[in-house]
């Protein structure tokens, strides 16, 4: 075997320095603001992969570095241009412009679990290499909804025939890939340019669906066999069995969700590394166990060997079984590194197998660095294997040592991606770590495995395997709701997550290591950070991106007012949940003061509900007709209040006005010591002149946002002139129907010198006065991506 400097050459190609250089070079990638030309990532990639296999150099007259620094910068430029490869890829195969909204017929496959909702089925669907007729569709990926108006138990409808595995034909309408940006909300541009959706979309004509062929497959077995779960496991808890055994988080609800969360234990119920681990060490027994009964087998392949592959197989094939989850893959091919080395009878650490299956991943897929599970798994493992001793030692002692490092490693890089930490997670994972993983998974994984050998043969494992899961699930429960539950946190600086990691690098270090208590101030930018409220007098405007809808959060030194909480869908998206909560926690918003529901249109007041769970809204205030859950007093025109030395008070509807939806919508006028601001919910023209004629003096204003989302019936030039404001903010959904923000409106706002914005092209908008007037920062412009669908052509 070949060496350099002193190093075997498979470690120095493939060691945790080379492993770090490849992650480097990807993450460059993904920060910057722009994608490489291809032709540059071209020319980058085989020169990095000449310097990370240190071949001879060129005959160029150039200076090069030794040999290992010039493996870790070829690493770096093969990092970065494979990403970059892989994100223009990605890219190019979503949807062009010129096809969204049009109605096509595809044919191809159904390639995932279909997740079965009230009034919708949501799947994956793979188009066929020729089932579609227009190129840019052929052999494509496509997320997809199937509605119905009503569900009727007699009469199920056709949308529930839908299974994995199945190949149908069906009319769809079809969009480019875009979603919501938000403080605290999820980057669904980032998931769809990871995952290489096409597009999304809805069948539009369900009489015209056929199926053309019954399901087959892989995710057909798993589909059927999570059914045979349900159906011979009585308990509730049959959804349980089947996302530990399976990997099929379907039949979980909202509740669950959050019960896990609070207890941190979401990296359990779906299938994990441990359990892959679990499965490959029964495999590697039961050679074992035939390598005894049959000695003579060893003469043919020896023991360790035909084990170490019997692992890699197992684990393989569990996999298989959970839908190739990241987790699942990060083990498999550290065992399979295992394994390796002891076939060709080479030491092997725990490390360099960790740095290799990091590498493999990325080769593989560098945009699966996008996900949280990349971090959360490769970072829990590198903690436990650096901090726990090697030997063999008190179990019990040894389990506690890997929880408290779990714990305190993961914490920081949880707050980040989750913007949350979980107060009874260490409680709660010292019960369910090995309650779960040694009595119920393996309970459930014998029940899996009787049942693909016989039909029926399983039945009693599962049922055994819930109700042990049962025994433990009241106590998450109680800990849910206790006040141990979820810490939300604000979103931190940059700064903060390098910091709190040195913070935990520290306290792990070994006892006697100095100066351990001044690690904890580390953990403050993360823990406790500047929540940037305004100053005593001032206000700070922040219109959530909600799509087709509005809602705004007003925040003074100490009091926080909701404007509306935007759109919801019943059983389907809800504005108050994915958009205006997680803002509101990503701020530092501890409770709502005061909440406004302009009108009762669902584009303002569908998402309330959601809101009002989370944060429970004691003052309402909303116009006279408005039917609301929560007792509301009316918003009349001159009620008014000071908070923090800023003025609210009420323009519209005045005293008695009838509810005429739209045109009764309160208009609230905000004035601080360096500016002030018009919120005018859906007003049409002829509340605007009469507002202009009842009011002259108080529509001038700094900040207004423009009606009804700017449509033709708003905006009149009177009114326009009689605000005259700087800025002039839109809250509206990208591409709605009904070709909002209209042009000319924009241009009668901006003839007059207003700058314009709207939150369908740039995100959530916040403004902030200052000295020299009202500032606003799109979060578009101020967290730039380059798979940032705004910038699409």
């Amino acid at each position: 075997m070949k060496y350099v400097a002193g190093t075997p050459l498979l470690t120095s190609i493939v060691g945790i320095p080379v492993a770090l250089a490849l992650l480097g070079g990807v993450m460059a990638c993904l920060w910057l603001p722009w994608l490489a030309p291809w032709w540059l990532s071209l020319v980058l990639l085989p020169a990095g992969i000449v310097g990370w296999a240190n071949w001879p150099a060129l005959p160029l007259r150039v200076h090069l570095p030794d040999a290992s620094r010039r493996r870790i910068l070829g690493a770096f430029l093969c990092g970065f241009a494979w990403t970059s490869l892989h994100g223009a890829h990605a890219l190019a195969v979503q949807l062009p412009s010129s096809l969204e909204k049009q109605e096509t017929i595809v044919t191809g496959r159904i390639v995932d679990l279909p997740e079965h909702e009230p009034r919708r089925t949501r799947f994956m669907f793979e188009i066929d290499l020729n089932g579609a007729k227009q190129p840019e569709l052929q052999g494509r990926t496509l997320k997809l909804a199937w509605y119905d108006d009503e569900h009727r138990e007699d009469a199920p409808h056709p949308r529930f025939g839908l299974k994995a595995g199945q190949r149908w034909s069906l009319p769809v309408r079809l969009r480019a890939p875009r979603g919501l940006r938000n403080p605290g909300g999820t980057d669904a541009e980032k998931f769809a340019m990871a995952q290489r959706l096409a597009a999304t979309g809805y069948v539009y004509a369900p009489e015209m669906a056929e199926c053309l062929s019954a399901p087959h497959g892989l995710e057909a077995w798993r589909e059927t066999m999570s059914a045979r779960i349900a159906r011979q496991v009585p308990s509730p808890s049959s959804r349980f069995i089947s996302a530990l055994a399976l990997g099929d988080t379907r039949a979980l609800g909202d509740a669950d969700w959050e019960a896990l969360r609070a207890n941190g234990l979401t990296h359990l119920i779906a299938i994990s590394g441990f359990h892959v681990g679990l499965v490959a060490g029964f495999f590697a027994l039961i050679v074992r166990g035939v390598w005894w009964l049959a000695p003579m087998l060893g003469r043919r392949s020896p023991l360790p060997i035909t084990a170490a592959l019997a692992a890699v197989f197992g684990a393989a094939l569990y996999a298989a079984v959970a839908g190739f989850a990241l987790p699942t893959l990060r083990t498999v091919l550290m065992i399979a590194v295992v394994a390796a080395a002891r076939t060709w009878r080479r030491p092997a650490r725990a490390f360099p197998a960790l740095a290799m299956a990091a590498i493999a991943i990325i080769l593989v897929d560098p945009l699966a660095v996008t996900g949280a599970g990349f971090w959360l798994s490769f970072l829990g493992v590198a903690w436990l294997l650096w901090c726990l001793p090697h030997g063999v030692g008190n179990p019990l002692r040894e389990f506690l040592s890997a929880q408290g490092v779990a714990t305190m490693g993961l914490l920081p890089p949880s707050v980040v991606l989750f913007g949350q930490a979980s107060l009874a997670g260490p409680v709660a994972n010292l019960v369910a770590v090995p309650w779960w993983s040694l009595v119920v998974v393996p309970l459930a994984l014998v029940g899996l495995l009787l049942e693909a050998v016989h039909p029926g043969a399983g039945g009693w494992a599962w049922r055994l395997a819930a109700w042990c899961f049962d025994l433990s699930w009241p106590l998450f429960e109680w800990l849910s709701r206790s006040g141990l539950a979820l810490w939300w946190l604000p979103e931190p600086r940059w700064f903060a997550l390098p910091l709190a990691l040195i913070a935990a690098f520290w306290l792990l270090l070994p006892r006697g290591t100095p100066g351990k208590w001044l690690a904890l101030l580390l953990w403050l930018p993360l823990l406790w950070p500047d929540r940037h409220v305004p100053e005593q007098g001032e206000v700070e405007l922040l219109v959530i991106d909600v799509g087709q809808g509005l809602s705004v959060l007003v925040r003074t030194h100490e009091h926080a007012l909701l404007y509306d909480m935007g759109p919801a869908v019943r059983d389907g998206f809800d504005a108050g949940e994915r958009a205006v909560v997680p803002a509101l926690h990503a701020l530092g918003v501890w409770r709502v003061d005061r909440a406004v529901i302009s009108h009762g249109d669902n584009d303002h007041a569908g998402g309330f509900g959601a809101v009002d769970m989370q944060f429970p809204v004691a003052d309402l205030l909303a116009p006279h007709g408005v039917t609301l859950p929560n007792a509301s007093k009316a918003c009349t025109a001159g009620r008014h209040w000071n908070w923090d030395g800023v003025e609210f008070r009420f323009l519209h509807p005045p005293s008695h006005f009838p509810y005429l939806a739209n045109e009764s919508s309160c208009v609230l006028r905000i004035e601080s010591t360096r500016g002030s601001v018009l919120l005018t919910g859906d007003i049409g023209e002829v509340i605007e002149r009469d507002l202009v004629r009842l009011h002259p003096q108080d529509l001038r204003t700094d900040v207004v946002l423009i009606a009804h989302h700017g449509s033709a019936g708003s905006s009149d030039p009177s009114f326009v002139e009689a605000t005259h404001p700087r800025l002039a903010l839109v809250s509206s959904g990208h591409g709605n129907r009904f070709g909002h923000p209209r042009p000319d409106v924009i241009q009668r706002w901006q003839h007059i010198g207003a700058q314009t914005f709207d939150t369908s092209a740039s995100g959530a908008l916040r403004v902030r006065f200052t000295s020299s007037g009202p500032d606003v920062e799109t979060r578009r412009g101020a967290q730039p991506r380059w798979w940032d669908a705004s910038r699409r052509p």
